[in-house]
């Protein structure tokens, strides 16, 4: 089984992010996209979630999956490897820091915050980059 959790460490916003500081992703139209709905559960819900939590739950939200199918579902989700929180258009597009605590929960934190700046000083978290927009 493949994860995308991360434990102890601050995916950082993309270096082409246009974002100077976190921005709630806009609707558009009627259906919530991946931001919006990966948005909703983080800043309601910080640290409750895991990576592979929160991935799967917007996965399972946006095909529409009955509830009895979840179980089985998620294993086969995560039997392929799935783009992690650096693929993710809030840290891509949006200007949000995806941290993971020593349990793999995680939270967002705009890049304008005093948390975000934090953990970026902090030599006890891990850095990762988000991934790039376009090609260099």
């Amino acid at each position: 089984m493949h994860s995308t959790n991360y434990f102890n460490t601050l995916i950082e916003i993309a270096e082409d992010s246009p974002a100077t500081q976190g921005e709630i992703p806009p609707l558009t139209g009627s259906k919530k996209s991946v931001a919006n709905l990966q948005f909703e559960m983080l800043h309601e819900h910080p640290y409750e979630f895991s990576s592979d939590d929160i991935l799967f739950a917007v996965f399972a939200t946006r095909k529409e999956l009955p509830q009895e199918d979840l179980v089985e579902q998620r294993a086969l989700f995560f039997s392929k490897g799935q783009p992690c929180f650096r693929a993710s258009p809030l840290t891509k597009r949006y200007g949000w820091g995806v941290h993971s605590n020593e349990e793999g929960k995680i939270a967002i934190f705009g890049v304008e915050s005093e948390a975000y700046q934090k953990f970026v000083t902090d030599d006890s978290v891990v850095k990762k980059k988000a991934m790039r927009s376009k090609r260099a």
